[in-house]
């Protein structure tokens, strides 16, 4: 039989629920004004990889609603059920993600269309990408800390954020010093193809609560 949780320990619970709340409304926030920067600046360099970044940032601030909509109601009896239900709308939007990228790095490819330079891109991945393995790290210590799978679940959607940021980054400096206009496409097409993998993944986990 396992001890009768203490005062304490339930006062410690609440704390970090809180500070997982915190960190998704910060995530919100965030990839909210994530989105209307780098789509516009992926639309002025005809960069499909910035383009799908500000997609991706979206997609994540759904995630985040969704963990926020799950850890407001730990309470909630039907807990199992709760969990479930939430870890099924994150993997539907890592399949959404992946979907849109490769289908968008798709046609880039065979229309061979060349994006433009994007030095402001190229600075705001490196501060994007520093911030994203920041929140992922966070959020991934509260989710064990809780044992609650949904936002282990969405720190893995900011975790892919930061790779997704740091390969479009690498993508955006090979085309502006090498002319390889093909890295931008291909970075969206890699990790479209991992986002897909870690739907299918979430949408098989069965989740204890």
């Amino acid at each position: 039989m396992s001890p009768r949780p203490t005062e304490s320990d339930a006062a410690e619970r609440i704390r970090l629920q809180r500070l997982g709340l915190t960190l998704e409304w910060a995530t919100i926030a965030w990839n909210l004004g994530e989105a209307v920067v780098t789509i516009a600046l992926g639309l002025a360099a005809g960069s499909l990889a910035l383009i799908g970044f500000g997609a991706d940032s979206l997609i994540e601030v759904f995630a985040s609603a969704v963990v926020v909509w799950h850890v407001r109601n730990l309470d909630h009896l039907d807990l199992h059920g709760r969990s479930r239900r939430a870890m099924r709308l994150i993997a539907v939007a890592f399949l959404v993600l992946g979907g849109v990228l490769l289908a968008g790095a798709g046609q880039r490819l065979l229309s061979a269309s060349r994006p433009d330079e994007s030095p402001w891109g190229i600075a705001y991945l490196a501060v994007a990408a520093t911030v994203m393995f920041g929140l992922a790290l966070a959020k991934r210590h509260i989710a064990e800390r809780l044992g609650n799978e949904p936002l282990r679940a969405e720190a893995g959607i900011t975790l892919l954020d930061g790779f997704l940021a740091s390969g479009i980054l690498l993508a955006l400096v090979l085309t502006a010093t090498l002319g390889w206009w093909w890295a931008d496409p291909l970075a969206a097409a890699v990790v479209g193809l991992v986002a897909i993998s870690e739907g299918g993944e979430h949408w098989r986990t069965e989740t204890p609560g």
